[in-house]
């Protein structure tokens, strides 16, 4: 049984986390079958979003496997040393949507963080449970929490423990929408074809613009967009028309 099952739909592609029966629980053979896979998939030149998500109705993915690193098979210095798969993700070129499906937490928090879009199913919930575990996070967590929903928010999450609901993290900023569980999947697919549908080079040339400005001062990031809207400026006005045309054509559709 593969631990992270593959599913190709033309330019995009599906990962499921395969371990339902430990709520998808990142084993080391897990995270390593995981971070092979996204570089797998960074490869793949027909490949240009991916769709993270975990098997089951119950877990995205409950973190690192505490029986394991309990049992001594893996340690906690493995799980940032060894193939850590939030690095690869980080690393896929394309976008990433998370379609998290149930409870994601601590290290299936910090994974779920290292995509670009959240989509929620009822049944999802977020916890970050690292000061009642003893281990401080190494996959980004204590950063990219409080850039997500503001420092106060994280710093209650972080240092409580507690859940939050999939609603409550629509609230916050956490995830771009809640969806019934049965239409998770569906939506998931509807905006990988969206993001499909635009220009491939701006698909990935504009996910780097934003993560590196966003990375950056804001002063740094304005100066970095400008630099790179310089190094795009030779689209020829042919082009544009016909674009302008098609993007009309969609917003009409759209608004039907």
């Amino acid at each position: 049984m593969a631990l992270v099952e593959i599913e190709r739909c033309g330019g995009y592609a599906v990962l499921t986390l395969n371990r339902p029966e430990a709520m998808n629980a990142l084993s080391a053979a897990l995270r390593s079958e995981l971070a092979r896979t996204v570089f797998a998939m960074e490869a793949d030149a027909e490949i240009r979003v991916l769709i993270l998500t975990g098997a089951g109705e119950k877990a995205f993915t409950a973190g690192l496997d505490l029986k394991e690193l309990g049992s001594g098979a893996s340690s906690v210095g493995d799980a940032v040393d060894v193939e850590d798969p939030v690095t690869a993700l980080e690393r896929f070129s394309g976008p990433i949507i998370g379609a998290i499906n149930g409870v994601a937490i601590t290290g299936g928090f910090e994974v779920a963080l290292a995509c670009d879009v959240l989509i929620a199913s009822e049944n999802a919930r977020f916890a970050d449970t690292h000061a009642r575990v003893g281990v401080m996070p190494g996959w980004g967590l204590s950063q990219k929490l409080s850039r997500a929903i503001g420092i106060s928010r994280a710093k209650e999450m972080s240092l409580t423990g507690n859940f939050i609901s999939a609603e409550q993290a629509e609230r916050w900023g956490l995830v771009n929408r809640v969806v019934a569980a049965g239409d998770l999947l569906p939506v998931a697919r509807s905006l990988a074809e969206d993001m499909l549908s635009v220009e491939p080079d701006m698909l990935t040339g504009y996910l780097k613009l934003i993560d590196d400005g966003f990375a950056a001062s804001f002063g740094e990031g304005l100066e970095l967009e400008r630099e790179r809207a310089a190094m795009n400026s030779g689209i020829s006005a042919d082009d544009i028309e016909q674009r302008r045309l098609a993007v009309q054509a969609r917003g009409r559709g759209q608004a039907d």
